[in-house]
């Protein structure tokens, strides 16, 4: 910030400083919105739609990495079994993705957007 604030304290010297003081701002934060709130807001919109689309038998994983297979789901809590007979509630806010199980041809399992699972491209 100190840096900034000497910036500003130059361009106030010149002509037209008021103007370059506002167009710094202006594509600072432009800047910020796409760099920050913009892919942030997409993650929110992700994570709002996988919340909703969550059915009874599907497969998750927690945001703390647990797996499990869903059970019930209620307003704002899902029942997960984790193994046989034992099944935990979470909020619903915890589920961090659904997992896709192979077909029985042995092919790679796919994610929502149809890569490969575990590729990182």
């Amino acid at each position: 910030m100190l840096g900034f604030s000497s910036l500003l304290a130059q361009a106030r010297g010149g002509q037209g400083s008021g103007l370059t003081s506002l167009l710094l701002l202006v594509l600072m934060g432009v800047f910020f919105y796409f760099l920050l709130i913009r892919p942030q807001q997409r993650r929110a919109r992700q994570q709002r739609a996988l919340i909703d689309s969550l059915d009874i038998g599907d497969e998750v994983m927690t945001v703390g990495g647990l797996y499990g297979t869903v059970r019930r789901l209620d307003d704002d809590r899902v029942t997960l079994e984790v193994a046989p007979g034992v099944d935990l509630q979470y909020a619903k806010s915890a589920i961090a993705r659904r997992l896709e199980v192979a077909d029985d041809f042995g092919d790679a399992a796919q994610t929502e957007d149809g890569r490969e699972a575990g590729s990182s491209s």
